[in-house]
């Protein structure tokens, strides 16, 4: 079983008094779009959030989710990580983490990393990259390192884990620069949208 964590309890200070996860990509409020994505994935889907009350869980009220508050959300994505990794059900056999903040991840791009794990099993953590093999998310995590997820903190995300993992690091290449696209400002919103095909 592999559920997966949606990281959307930052706080979007960089976008000057707007919420990117509310920002609309193809009609729909980001938050929700990668929410259903990654319900299309997995049966089991922890959406990390700030404490209540926040517009954000009005994106996500409907959808078969579970809607994970993170108390110390202000202490960055090591605190959303180790209460999500610590509610995980007990038959877990990986967990795959998601930024909210990457409006061209597709449900295509999850199961590519997602399907790596039957297809390289002799490895702990299988990640998406770049077309020219620069490391990005999803990233799946073994469930022998949750131990160590539930311990991080500060805003380095799993990075810790990642680096002690060594070679055993599966990179799994998506189209272009999908793996590390986020959107942080308007600025990249907007220049973003204006080399968007329209359809």
């Amino acid at each position: 079983m592999m559920p997966i964590i949606l990281l959307a309890a930052g706080s979007s200070s960089r976008m000057r008094g707007r919420d990117k996860l509310r920002e609309e990509v193809g009609g729909t409020p980001l938050l929700r779009r990668q929410a259903s994505i990654a319900r299309q994935v997995s049966d089991h889907v922890i959406v990390a959030l700030p404490p209540h009350p926040h517009p954000r869980y009005d994106l996500v009220a409907d959808l078969d989710i579970t809607a994970q508050e993170i108390p110390d959300a202000a202490e960055g994505m090591g605190a959303s990580i180790r209460t999500a990794v610590a509610t995980l059900p007990a038959d877990a056999t990986h967990v795959m983490v998601l930024l909210a903040d990457m409006p061209e991840i597709s449900e295509h791009d999850l199961r590519k990393v997602q399907n790596s794990v039957a297809t390289h099993p002799d490895t702990l953590i299988w990640r998406g990259a770049t077309q020219d093999d620069k490391p990005g998310h999803p990233i799946v995590f073994d469930a022998s390192l949750f131990a160590q997820l539930t311990r991080l903190t500060g805003d380095s995300g799993g990075q810790a884990v990642v680096k002690a993992a060594g070679n055993r690091v599966h990179l799994v290449p998506l189209k272009g620069q999908t793996a590390r696209l986020d959107l942080d400002t308007p600025e990249a919103w907007a220049a973003w949208r204006a080399g968007q095909t329209p359809i």
